[in-house]
């Protein structure tokens, strides 16, 4: 079956009992048991619900995994993943990563004892003299890929990292939220675990937070349950619905965002006013063809840098259609300031080396009519001329 009929009728289509066609909401903190040891297959729901259930089934279905996870936000799936670790061992990240995991691993698993080593992964080889480094004690445990990056489109071979991770004995974890298994399924290409942030374009509507994962890998399914159940950031099922809701038009949504986003990235490349525009639909980019070779489309967000014709503070706020916001993924057009907003937690020494620089902004490119967002950029620029 095709991934636009997956997504519309999930791993669990509708409801036999009633013949519901949607999954039903089972809005119920606990079940009640036949006798001592005999129950329906649910005894708490947040060991397990039949809702989140039929959530966590499709997105393992959507990934071609063997099971799925459901958090109460993306950071809640990172975190349950970060928790596989021990004091001591090391993972790897990308040079520009989003700024909340970046948090959640220097500020919060630091405390624990978990080391972190920054590497661009365009550059293969700097990726496996570091897996070397750490070859004699074992202690790189992962590589943390987001392709593409957050903010600035950088992409990574997920394919080649992956056998190089193997190699070494690591876990490769993807961040597939600016993808989603529409365009792109990680562990097609030999990933370990996919994480999403289901807020963004899996729910679609600007109306739910939370977090998915998909693994091809029973054994990691236990385990990654086994923290969800113990630590308690599980979905609930009203938002697990919710985002069953939304999973049913993320194909139709993800076309119009691709096209948009396109038609918005030609538009910028011929502005006066852009210094760089980082998109992964731009064909002399670096990560183009590799893009391309694991991917179906190139998404809907991008990045790009205002010159000095341009007061990029007024920009951001002369804006009347698109909505300055953090989070992205939604019908509605978002644009941010990543250096004050999404990646303020990130040192500004580090943002500077790699690009996140104070008149950079990010566009989450919505469904609107194409022909209103240009106008509506234009306009801004227009007003903002210092």
């Amino acid at each position: 079956m095709k991934i636009e009929s997956l997504l519309v009728h999930g791993a669990i289509d509708g409801d036999e009992t009633t013949g519901s066609v949607n999954v039903p909401i089972y809005q119920t903190s606990t079940y009640k048991q036949e006798q001592l040891g005999k129950n329906k297959g649910y005894e708490y729901s947040r060991t397990g619900n039949p809702t989140r259930e039929a959530l966590e089934k499709t997105i393992a279905l959507l990934e071609s995994g063997s099971g799925g996870l459901a958090f109460s936000s993306g950071m809640a799936a990172i975190t349950a993943v970060l928790s596989l670790f021990h004091s001591g061992d090391k993972v790897i990240i990308p040079s520009n990563l989003y700024g909340g995991t970046f948090r959640v691993i220097d500020k919060v698993f630091k405390n624990f004892n978990l080391q972190y080593e920054i590497v661009d992964f365009s550059r293969l080889n700097d990726v496996k003299r570091i897996l070397e480094n750490g070859k004699d004690n074992a202690s790189i445990k992962a590589v943390f890929i987001e392709t593409p990056t957050n903010p600035l489109m950088d992409i990574t071979d997920i394919e080649e990292v992956s056998k190089l991770a193997k190699e070494y004995g690591a876990l490769t974890v993807v961040d597939n939220t600016f993808m989603s298994p529409y365009l792109q399924r990680p562990l097609e290409f030999g990933a370990d675990i996919v994480v999403h942030s289901a807020t963004k374009y899996l729910g679609g509507h600007s109306n739910v937070v939370a977090g998915l994962i998909a693994v091809n890998n029973d054994e990691l399914w236990d385990k990654l349950h086994f923290i969800q159940n113990s630590t308690g950031g599980v979905l609930g099922p009203f938002d697990s619905f919710i985002l069953l809701q939304g999973i049913k038009t993320l194909g139709v949504r993800l076309d119009r965002h691709n096209e948009n986003a396109e038609k918005i990235a030609q538009f910028l490349s011929q502005s006066e006013y852009i210094t760089k525009i980082y998109y992964p639909g731009i064909k002399d980019s670096k990560g183009y063809e590799i893009h391309k070779k694991q991917a179906s489309g190139f998404g809907g967000v991008l990045s790009f840098v205002i010159n000095e014709k341009i007061d990029y503070k007024k920009f951001l706020s002369s804006l009347r259609l698109i909505t300055l916001g953090e989070s992205l993924g939604g019908v509605e057009s978002l644009i941010c300031h990543p250096a004050s907003m999404t990646h303020a937690a990130i040192p500004y020494k580090i943002r500077q080396e790699v690009g996140i620089v104070d008149n950079l902004v990010r566009l989450s490119v919505g469904i609107e009519n194409i022909d209103d967002l240009i106008e509506d950029l234009n306009n801004a620029f227009k007003e903002s001329l210092i």
